[in-house]
């Protein structure tokens, strides 16, 4: 199994801070305070043997969580101080972003890097940026229902990377969507290109034609791998979005967590892998996103669960409807979405999912032993360590990656 480290950066002490400091996300000294601390974790996953180190996007969280604004460029200085750790971002929300841009500047940091870059991407869920930063193409964050909201961010994200997909593998883009087109116009073309003889002779065939307009572009530089750098499907609950990733081999971040479950979307990617020609073992080219709360004892391991990860999910995800993902038959169908009494109601409920593994290094590794086989006859490709940056002191963060990474990961490896 390969391991990722996965953190959602949080400003420092946002717990006990948040509302003394508000608003503590344009707090200078908190956030170099997070850039040291997203480096220490960086380096020590390498030193323990980590395979790769991820963060998410998001934008304007005056409130200090999620503070992941610009992860390509975080990357770029973390790669020059390493070695061998890979990098992936999870995810890049393409329903915001130009396509070709997000294809040039994923090539180019892969040429850095030689290689040592991980593409991801997702559909983005929280409407406050989501809206803004996606007006070019009147488009809202969505909760993965069946709404004209949702069908039109999933037609984007699927066309965006179709069109990066392009780029990386054609030398001539050509294309007319939904969303988006190349040349702009397309039917017409681009016929005041003043270098047309130069294009001609020097450039990729089919870029311009005999009467010396533009019919495609060029995107460079192409990537460093071959035809183009692993993608991850970032946590999906949707088995839309999972059938989505198999089709276009994509390695599937699976966010839903009881065995059950999780069990039956990994055969989901498994066949629909097949029905496009791929035939994969069951867990291959999936990747299972869990947090892990360690302890000397179950209840010291229990209450660091709920002081961080309870924090999180009673109210801030909570809020945007994450609970559904853990949502029980027996539940009440209303209201919705899912939300809890209290932190320790959170938190038991993801125990009982299993998307919190929460104990002693021994509790860790038997609850590790069934996932590592997809609770079947799998072998898990993937499994993502998510931890609390910010949301704990930066020493226990680093003790808890420590115990995992020297501890329990190393009989999973391989």
């Amino acid at each position: 199994m390969k391991f990722g480290i996965f953190t959602n950066p949080a400003t420092p002490g946002v717990i006990p801070d948040g509302v003394r400091l508000a608003p503590i996300g344009r707090n200078n000294d908190r956030y170099q305070q997070l850039l040291e601390e997203l480096k220490r974790i960086c380096f020590a996953a390498e030193d323990m043997g980590f395979d790769s180190f991820s963060t998410t996007e998001h934008h304007f969280h005056s409130e200090g969580i999620e503070m992941s604004v610009a992860p390509l460029l975080l990357y770029t200085d973390l790669a020059a101080r390493t070695k061998r750790i890979k990098f992936a971002p999870l995810a890049i929300v393409l329903t915001t972003r130009d396509p070709i841009r997000v294809a040039e500047e994923l090539a180019v940091l892969d040429h850095l890097t030689k290689g040592r870059l991980m593409a991801g991407f997702a559909r983005g869920y929280q409407d406050r940026w989501v809206s803004v930063l996606g007006q070019k193409y009147k488009v809202k964050g969505t909760q993965s229902d069946k709404s004209a909201t949702n069908e039109r961010n999933r037609r984007l994200f699927e066309e965006n990377w179709h069109i990066i997909k392009a780029a990386w593998t054609q030398d001539v883009l050509s294309y007319k969507g939904e969303f988006y087109e190349v040349p702009f116009p397309y039917e017409e073309g681009i016929r005041d290109w003043v270098l047309g003889d130069i294009t001609r002779e020097r450039g990729a065939p089919g870029e311009i034609d005999d009467e010396g307009v533009i019919r495609g572009v060029s995107v460079v530089p192409k990537p460093y791998q071959q035809p183009y750098p692993p993608v991850f499907m970032a946590f999906s609950l949707s088995e839309t979005s999972i059938r989505f990733a198999a089709r276009e081999g994509m390695i599937s971040q699976i966010q839903v967590s009881n065995p059950e479950g999780f069990k039956r979307l990994c055969h989901v990617y498994q066949e629909v892998a097949a029905e496009n020609g791929r035939e994969l073992k069951l867990g291959e080219q999936v990747a299972a996103p869990r947090y892990v709360y360690i302890g000397k004892t179950y209840e010291e391991a229990l209450q660091r669960a709920e002081r961080t990860l309870g924090w999180q999910y009673d109210g801030y995800f909570g809020a945007f409807g994450f609970m559904e993902g853990f949502r029980n038959p027996e539940d009440p169908e209303e209201p919705k979405p899912l939300r809890f009494k209290n932190a320790h109601e959170v938190t038991k409920r993801l125990i009982e999912h299993q998307f919190a593994l929460v104990g002693t290094v021994d509790d860790i590794k038997r609850q590790m032993e069934s996932l590592a086989r997809c609770h079947d006859n799998g072998e898990l490709e993937w499994f993502t360590f998510q931890l609390d940056q910010g949301y704990m002191p930066i020493e226990e963060a680093m003790d808890q990656l420590e115990i995992f990474g020297t501890k329990i990961m190393p009989e999973f490896q391989g």
